[in-house]
Order: structure tokens, then C-alpha cells, then sequence
């Protein structure tokens, strides 16, 4: 498994991914569909996108009975993406549910992650709204055994947290890792980051870059350097 940039294609709808998308020509990037742009324009944007010939990370995060989870991962195989989630707080049954759901009939899958805690979640978070009183490490580590032992391929963590992840379930379990800005960027809303290069020393297997590529003045360029620092 080779390292790779994620770009988050976090915009409001079809024009505004696709003139994004249009302006690499030399390279199709993997991308990264999260819940905006999924729920303004439905399956159809992953089956365009798809068509272009970029490999796709179906970021919705399913967290639901386990029932539920199952038969919506049922649909979402149907769109041949590379790489889909839920939440690990659903708990290993749902998440042994979501991998039934989500392996076709040919015994293939795309990877299954899961998320252990958003990047944008600290310590006073964890404590005060989850009343979760545990070291934020140690909730973390728990949920990716817990997501290894449901059968998931890995999960998507802080690239801080790459290395003891891989320590706890082994270096194949894979880690997929927003939280990522160049040096001396602004952290925005996350609050768990580091930048690409630091992420590759750590041990992240992908790197999930959005608005130091999106708002970029020279997106192509800003790519080009993740690249450069976390893959080269």
C-alpha cells in the first residue's frame, strides 16, 4: 500500500467541484466526497467523478443500528468507490454490520474505516460534552482495536496519532489522517494537526488536505507540494 493525498473536495455542489477538478490535467488526484457536496447532489456526483478516473473516499460516517448501517453500505457498494466510513462509537457490531453491507457478492470491497474521534475534538471535549474521562490517547487506541477487531481495514485518526495506532494494531491497519496544513498555516477548526511531512515521519498511510489545496491560490501548486513532502 503506497502513501497518497486525499484532496477534501469540500464544495457546495456539481459546478464548483467539477471547474475545481478540471484544473488538474497531468494528474487525477484521489478525492475525498464528504457529506456537503453528497447530500446537495446524491450518487450521481460519485459516479461522475468516478468516470473522470479519480479514485474517491465516500466520507459519510455512518453511525446507525447496525441494521440500518448494513443495508445502507448495501447501496454505497453499488457506487465502486475506493474507500468509505462510519463512526467506531457505533460500536464492533455495527461495524461488523457495515462491512457484511458493504462486500459485494464477488467477495470484493473497497478499504472500510472507521473514525476514532474527530480531529476537531480535544481533551475538554471529550470530558465535558462525551463525558468520556479517559486520557483522549487511550479513547483513540481503544476504538481502532475495537475497529480492527470488527474486521474494518483501518481507521482515520490525527496524523499525531498514526504511530501509536499502528503500534496498537499492526502497520498493515491502515491510517487515514485530516488534521494536515503546510507550516505556518492556520489550524481553522481542527485542533489535532501537524503538516505533511511530519504526518509521513509519524507513520499516516493517507493524508485527507482540503483548504490548504482549495483555497489556494495556485490549487495544482499546493497539491503538487503535499505530494512532494508526504508521497516523494
Amino acid at each position: 500500500m503506497g502513501k497518497d493525498v486525499i484532496i477534501a473536495c469540500d464544495f457546495p455542489g456539481r459546478e464548483e467541484t467539477l471547474a475545481f477538478l478540471d484544473r488538474f490535467q497531468d494528474r487525477k488526484p484521489f478525492v475525498k466526497i464528504g457529506m456537503e457536496l453528497f447530500y446537495a447532489e446524491g450518487p450521481q456526483i460519485v459516479r461522475e467523478i468516478k468516470a473522470r478516473g479519480h479514485q474517491i473516499f465516500l466520507d459519510l460516517k455512518l453511525h446507525d443500528i447496525p441494521n440500518t448501517v448494513e443495508k445502507a453500505m448495501r447501496s454505497l457498494a453499488r457506487l465502486n468507490v475506493d474507500m468509505t466510513n462510519v463512526h467506531a462509537a457505533g460500536t464492533i457490531e455495527m461495524m461488523k454490520a457495515a462491512r457484511r453491507g458493504l462486500t459485494r457478492e464477488d467477495g470484493t470491497s473497497p478499504l472500510l474505516i472507521a473514525v476514532t474521534q474527530l480531529t476537531s475534538t480535544g481533551q475538554d471535549q471529550l470530558e465535558k460534552d462525551l463525558l468520556i474521562n479517559h486520557p483522549i490517547n487511550e479513547v483513540i487506541t481503544a476504538y481502532a482495536r475495537n475497529t480492527r477487531e470488527a474486521g474494518l481495514d483501518g481507521v482515520v485518526c490525527s496524523p499525531l496519532e498514526a504511530g501509536m495506532i499502528h503500534e496498537a494494531c499492526g502497520e498493515g491497519f491502515v491510517t487515514v489522517t485530516p488534521g494536515v496544513r503546510f507550516a505556518g498555516a492556520a489550524a481553522d477548526d481542527q485542533t489535532r494537526i501537524t503538516t505533511p511531512e511530519k504526518a509521513k515521519a509519524i507513520g499516516s498511510d493517507y493524508i485527507v488536505v482540503g483548504r490548504p489545496i482549495t483555497q489556494a491560490e495556485d490549487p495544482v501548486a499546493a497539491y503538487a507540494r503535499c505530494v512532494r513532502e508526504f508521497v516523494d
